[in-house]
């Protein structure tokens, strides 16, 4: 998809406060240091668009970027380790759980893992909820320039064991490598709505 323009709308904290447009939206979420704003940045090919941390669970609400004045891509709270109480990572929760089960404008969710590690009890938690209600979504691998080409096809092969119910392709936002994919799925799940 070429990108003519990628803007940050508004970070959110409660329902009441998400665009009410209707313009179809994706969700990226996953673990605090999956890199998921490094694959925004690489998918919209935006250096800082979305704000890049060495620090795990730096995103403390949902944020809107507009694309191509058509469509949102929605940053959702990272979940897993975070440097902060127990209670503000149970409103993250809270959030972004009622932003996935209530959202009509929502057309697919993008559930990120790192191709390096199986995936931990909190991917395996949110893939058994996606699936279970029927959220459509993709599974996708990132970091994938961090391991060789057969440690990555190894690793891949584990996620699709462990997520056999979801499609589930390698990402890279240092190479671009699965950028045109990704897109195509994208693009295809606004269509259909």
């Amino acid at each position: 998809m070429k990108i003519i323009s990628a803007e940050f709308i508004k970070s959110v904290y409660e329902r009441i406060q998400c665009p009410d447009d209707s313009r179809p939206e994706i969700s990226f979420l996953g673990r605090s240091n999956v890199g998921k704003s490094s694959l925004l940045n690489s998918l919209l090919q935006r250096r800082k668009l979305a704000r890049t941390s060495n620090t795990p669970g730096r995103t403390q609400c949902i944020n809107f970027f507009l694309v191509n004045d058509r469509i949102y891509f929605v940053d959702l709270p990272g979940y897993g380790y975070a440097k902060v109480s127990k209670s503000m990572r149970s409103e993250w929760g809270k959030m972004a759980e009622e932003y996935l089960a209530d959202r009509d404008e929502l057309v697919l969710s993008i559930h990120l893992v790192d191709s390096r590690h199986e995936p931990t009890t909190l991917d395996m938690q949110l893939h058994e909820w996606l699936v279970t209600n029927q959220k459509p979504h993709i599974v996708v691998a990132t970091k994938a320039d961090k391991l060789s080409k057969r440690d990555l096809q190894k690793s891949i092969k584990i996620l699709r064991s462990k997520m056999s119910e979801s499609l589930v392709i390698p990402y890279s936002s240092a190479t671009g490598d699965g950028r045109d994919e990704l897109w195509t799925l994208i693009e295809n799940s606004v269509k259909n709505k």
